[in-house]
């Protein structure tokens, strides 16, 4: 079955700025637009909805032209099936959250779908909250509450901007979960507005770089964290690669979970979500791997995997190097400095074991 296209191309300029954007975006699962503040993923999120106008230029979902600067189109906002979560909740402060919900049920852009009230309500754990005034809440509750409202418009396309912006580490691990399981229990793509490089990783399945206005790169989420010429945008000390692991079991006396990674056991923080069989991403950061030629005894490092080589690609302009060790089938970046590149003989097919923290893999800091 086909993927529905979202098609963007607009221009807008505004004195200092000029946003100028040509990207088809494929609607299954979640996009995110990431770059640095002021690199105009709201602007263009506020496009999409219809709230910002394009000088120039198209917006089509499917067959479905919402803007056309040529033909003189433009679906006002309240037109066009999105669901919009901004920055702060925006919940109606005079209703309880079942009186925010029970507004978004009236605005809903489908009459007829395949998920209720309840579902939702289910979904995001809101049945103690009904009752609730929106000023007894949390932070991370308005916006679980927010995310419900959006969902109870039946949209064809959610579009969040920066949702996690306002909340705090704690908060923040709270609701990603949340955010994590939405796009695929109900079938709705999402378009994720962000500057932090650990929300994409942990949400998104493919990644638009906008800076100055303009698509730096576009293309599966791992493909783009491991790009080094997107290291100035991404952050170098936050490079590194995704990989897909299986849940093997979980030792609760140690609080840790088991995951399989090439045939090869990963030992990480409890993560009380997943059960054994499941399948779930993590983020190996370079600078979190250090590198051995020998098999280390003695050490706190639980997690040990043996490689070889692959690439080195060494900076001279700075003290490091990243080295790609491959795995059976997959690999895994390790950041160094040269002198211990230099110092251990690294090259090209030598054997090594790659080190790696525990920690590391702690997904309620992700």
């Amino acid at each position: 079955m086909s993927v529905e296209q979202l098609s963007l191309g607009v221009q807008l300029g505004f004195p200092g700025f000029d946003l100028d954007v040509t990207q088809d975006l494929p609607l299954d699962g979640v996009t995110a637009l990431f770059g640095p503040s002021g690199g105009g993923k709201s602007t263009l999120l506020r496009m999409i909805a219809g709230f910002e106008t394009p000088v120039t230029g198209r917006v089509a979902l499917g067959n479905e032209i919402w803007f056309d600067g040529e033909a003189r189109i433009n679906v006002p906002a309240h037109r066009r099936p999105v669901g919009f979560m901004f920055q702060d909740a925006r919940l109606f402060s005079h209703l309880h959250v079942a009186g925010n919900l029970a507004f978004a049920e009236k605005r809903s852009h489908a009459k007829v779908n395949g998920f209720s009230s309840g579902d939702v309500i289910s979904a995001l754990d809101l049945q103690p909250l009904l009752d609730r005034r929106i000023s007894s809440l949390s932070g991370g509750e308005r916006q679980r509450v927010a995310l419900a409202r959006t969902l109870l418009t039946r949209p064809r396309l959610l579009l969040l901007d920066e949702p996690l912006s306002a909340l705090d580490l704690e908060r923040k691990a709270d609701i990603l979960p949340y955010l994590e399981e939405i796009p695929k229990r109900f079938g709705i793509p999402a378009i994720y507005v962000s500057h932090a490089l650990d929300e994409v990783v942990r949400l998104a399945d493919r990644v638009l770089v906008l800076t100055d206005g303009h698509v730096q790169a576009f293309g599966p989420t791992a493909d783009i964290v491991e790009r080094l010429d997107l290291q100035p945008i991404t952050g170098r000390f936050d490079a590194g690669v995704l990989v897909e692991v299986r849940v093997t079991g979980h030792d609760t006396r140690l609080a840790l979970t088991h995951v399989d990674l090439d045939g090869e056991t990963l030992k990480m923080p409890m993560v009380y979500t997943v059960k054994p069989g499941d399948t779930i991403r993590l983020r190996i950061r370079a600078r979190d791997v250090a590198l051995a030629i020998q098999r280390p005894e003695g050490i706190s490092i639980r997690n040990i995997l043996p490689g070889t080589v692959d690439e080195i690609t060494a900076d001279p302009d700075t003290p490091f190097a990243e080295v790609v060790v491959a795995l059976t089938t997959t690999h895994i970046r390790a950041r160094l400095t040269r002198a211990a590149v230099e110092d251990l003989a690294l090259a090209k097919g030598a054997p090594v074991f790659a080190l790696i923290k525990s920690v590391t893999f702690d997904r309620r800091l992700v």
